[in-house]
């Protein structure tokens, strides 16, 4: 009989013991499912904030609100900055945002992402649709070149406030149901805070797209000649997007505006370093897949700099590497060594045939150059001067 009590007293602690492991592993299971259930917010949101769905996301998360630093009052100096700066200061350790929008199978899924070969990253304002529309039909348009990929993800953040912010958050809804190429968090999208959305596309991109092989990180006031970013690109016969590659306008010998009459001006509260490591004007630059989660893997380390051009430099810098220079990419304007005349059109066809990209383009001329350059009568031997 006490054989048989001590089998029985087993057989019930062997049960209670699988019912508990089981309990604690579908628990374990959910709790994983909940995405970012404790991450920061920035300061756009003011209350707990819980997303539904997307057609790709099972689940819903929420976010608590990123608090003032107030301790940033004691900066010297702090209240002679201007509100923009104290602002900068207050809300500098903010990292992590709600997402509105997402497209998390835009690569195809993290395991298939290597068959994205450019994937092009277009910062845009929410008020910025005329341009969004024209990349669309133009150098953004989603298609095969030369046998690879190119994707297109437009980044946002929300601007203004009460009736303005709403308007524009629907309107890049309905754009987003009808392309599936915006990403948007819920932070405020002004010049101080590009830095913000850079970091938060690379940690999109490490979750959703790792695999990538380049990218074009532009503005959308930019003119690009993507089928001859492909080419170039295809061109390395060492390098499929598994290493170090950043390249476009080269800026070095350089270091932080102190004039604050001036849009760049970064005072010394924000950096203390009279210069900046080498790096590439920001309206458009080149980069590989691996590259990209360098500079994400730098930035967890180094303080957010308003200046995002910079700050890639200076995540590059930190990891032991060196952007590099293009003479295809004119962040800076485009010059004619070639055409003497001071008649010459500015934009005259022929003279962005061979170029990788130019800053600042209204989109009226963005959507004329593209269907320019696409002539199948064009002829440039014609028109050198």
């Amino acid at each position: 009989m006490r054989l048989s009590s001590i089998r029985k007293t087993a057989k019930i602690f062997l049960l209670v013991g699988a019912l508990v492991a089981v309990v604690y592993l579908w628990k374990d299971s959910t709790e994983h499912k909940t995405i970012g259930l404790k991450v920061n917010v920035r300061k756009n949101a003011s209350q707990m904030m819980t997303l539904s769905p997307t057609k790709n996301t099972s689940y819903t998360y929420s976010w608590p609100v990123c608090q003032q630093n107030m301790s940033a009052v004691k900066i010297t100096n702090f209240s002679s900055l201007p509100g923009h700066i104290q602002d900068f200061l207050y809300y500098r350790h903010c990292r992590h945002f709600p997402m509105l929008l997402d497209v998390p199978d835009k690569c195809g899924g993290a395991d298939e992402s290597a068959k994205v070969f450019l994937l092009l990253v277009i910062k845009s304002s929410p008020l910025n649709y005329d341009r969004r529309e024209v990349l669309r039909k133009t150098w953004a348009e989603e298609r095969l070149h030369n046998g690879v990929w190119i994707r297109r993800i437009f980044i946002s953040g929300t601007t203004g406030t009460g009736f303005q912010k709403q308007r524009l958050s629907k309107l890049l809804k309905i754009e987003h149901r009808k392309y599936n190429d915006i990403l948007q968090w819920d932070f405020s999208d002004t010049f101080f805070n590009l830095t913000l959305k850079q970091i938060l596309f690379l940690e999109w991109m490490e979750r959703n797209c790792p695999q990538a092989r380049f990218l074009l990180n532009g503005d959308d006031d930019v003119f690009a000649h993507t089928e001859n970013m492909v080419e170039y690109l295809q061109s390395f016969k060492d390098n499929n997007g598994s290493k170090h590659l950043f390249t476009g306008h080269l800026i070095q010998n350089v270091g932080p505006i102190r004039l604050p009459e001036y849009k760049y001006f970064v005072p010394v509260q924000v950096e203390e370093s009279d210069s900046f490591p080498p790096y590439c004007g920001g309206g458009g630059f080149l980069l590989s897949g691996y590259t990209a989660l360098v500079i994400y893997n730098m930035s967890h380390t180094i303080n957010i700099l308003p200046i995002d051009d910079a700050y890639m430099g200076m995540c590059l810098a930190k990891a032991g590497l060196r952007p590099d220079s293009h003479i295809g990419v004119k962040t800076a304007g485009l010059f004619y060594p070639n055409y003497p005349s001071s008649k010459v059109d500015e934009l005259e066809t022929c003279l962005y045939k061979d170029i990788l990209l130019v800053h600042r383009f209204l989109p009226a001329h963005m959507y004329l150059m593209w269907q320019n350059l696409h002539d199948p009568n064009l002829n440039c031997d014609t028109n050198k001067k």
